[in-house]
């Protein structure tokens, strides 16, 4: 952990205002915290929790205020006696003809630190430091695009429309970056309010212009009464929106549906819930969802044979060969049967990635060690090109690799 010097001064400020007689009758002093939960104003908290105020004979209750904006308004009013905040309040209360007086100025924060792990400590000692790190961004670019896609789909199916997704995956992005010149957050499709729209009848643009347009007056005109709305309040609309948008008869039918599609949904539930990190979630459901349709797609090819009149044998491969199919490629074929010939038909297959073309190279050179030179008839164009940049049985002076 490192302290970490911080551009502003935290200033908690007593205003000598109008309310300063009712102060000097009493020892009670009301403070107004702009974000209790903010590191940078953990001294007021450690202040009260060390019993500091107390031991200077103050009764001191602290009141969080989550975004700090009402701080001057309460302070001027008289509801408090001092203000937690920034350098800026004081400017500005001295500009309206206030006299503010700071009584305790911090050039660095105590309480303010960096937490980074062991291996990256020595080389982080600022936030400087951090500059070009991308884990975070990308994490967050991938979580919010597929956040947006999934209440895409999810709205397509309440409105039975269908959406361009390219045309939302590139407006976010190009609003995403457009934002971040202005010091604006990344932003994404909302869930929650996006099904609260469509449940109360929203079907065109206008109706997520009047959606985002009423939440800006909420935020500039209305913030000191929505902020005296209760947290467990907006949880409860949050569970209940959860509630609506789950999709309950897909429990019914877990015991129907394929045991992979519900190892994948059980998965991403189980690891997001214990790490509370979405992203992890959605990682370990997409890499499971990988390896389950890898899986049943090695399972769609195969070898047949066929034993023609002239003493020929037709080998017919059908399927996607790539890294999991390839596996038994090379036991399909019968080496030790005394074919005159051997055609290895593909006009049924498809090639995608360097482990099949091996696993062809070496069935082809153990029909060379048994002095048969197979021929290989009906290779797609995509397929050939990638033969013939990987492959090594069409090589000069190619022979059969070495070990195993």
């Amino acid at each position: 952990m490192t302290n970490i010097k911080t551009t502003a001064l935290t200033i908690c400020a007593l205003g000598l205002l109008s309310a300063q007689s009712a102060f000097a009758q009493s020892n009670k002093v009301t403070i107004m915290v702009g974000g209790m939960e903010k590191i940078i104003y953990l001294p007021a908290k450690l202040a009260e929790s060390l019993g500091y105020y107390k031991a200077e004979g103050l009764d001191v209750e602290l009141q969080n205020e989550p975004a700090g904006v009402d701080a001057e308004t309460q302070l001027i009013a008289g509801q408090v006696q001092g203000v937690v905040g920034f350098y800026d309040h004081t400017i500005d209360m001295q500009a309206a003809g206030q006299n503010m007086e700071s009584v305790v100025q911090f050039s660095r924060a105590p309480g303010e630190v960096i937490l980074v792990s062991n291996k990256n400590a020595p080389n982080v000692k600022t936030l400087g430091d951090l500059k070009g790190k991308t884990p975070v961004a990308l994490t967050l670019c991938f979580v919010g695009l597929l956040e947006s896609l999934l209440t895409a789909q999810l709205i397509d199916e309440k409105t039975d429309t269908t959406s361009n997704k390219n045309t939302e995956s590139q407006g976010q992005g190009i609003a995403n970056i457009v934002t971040g010149f202005f010091g604006g957050m990344a932003g994404c499709a909302m869930i929650g309010q996006s099904m609260i729209n469509v449940t109360s009848g929203g079907r065109g643009r206008l109706s997520t212009f009047v959606a985002g347009a009423f939440l800006l007056v909420l935020i500039l005109l209305l913030q000191s009464t929505l902020v005296q709305i209760p947290m467990a309040a907006l949880v409860a609309v949050m569970i209940m929106v959860s509630i609506s948008t789950f999709d309950w008869g897909s429990l019914r039918t877990m015991a129907t549906h394929p045991k992979g599609e519900t190892i994948v949904m059980v998965a991403t539930v189980l690891v997001t819930v214990l790490t509370h990190d979405l992203s992890k979630g959605v990682l370990t459901g997409v890499i499971l969802s990988a390896i389950f349709f890898a899986r049943q797609v090695s399972q769609l090819s195969s070898v047949s044979h066929a034993d023609l009149p002239n003493g020929s044998r037709v080998y017919k491969v059908t399927g996607q060969l790539f890294f999991v199919s390839t596996h038994d490629f090379v036991h399909h074929f019968d080496f030790s049967h005394p074919a005159r010939q051997v055609i290895i038909d593909l006009s049924d297959a498809h090639f995608w990635d360097g482990s099949a073309v091996g696993a062809l190279d070496k069935v082809v050179f153990k029909f060379r060690q048994k002095g048969i030179e197979p021929e290989l008839v009906g290779i797609n164009e995509a397929s050939a090109t990638l033969i013939e940049r990987v492959a090594l049985h069409d090589k000069e002076g190619a022979v059969g690799p070495s070990g195993h």
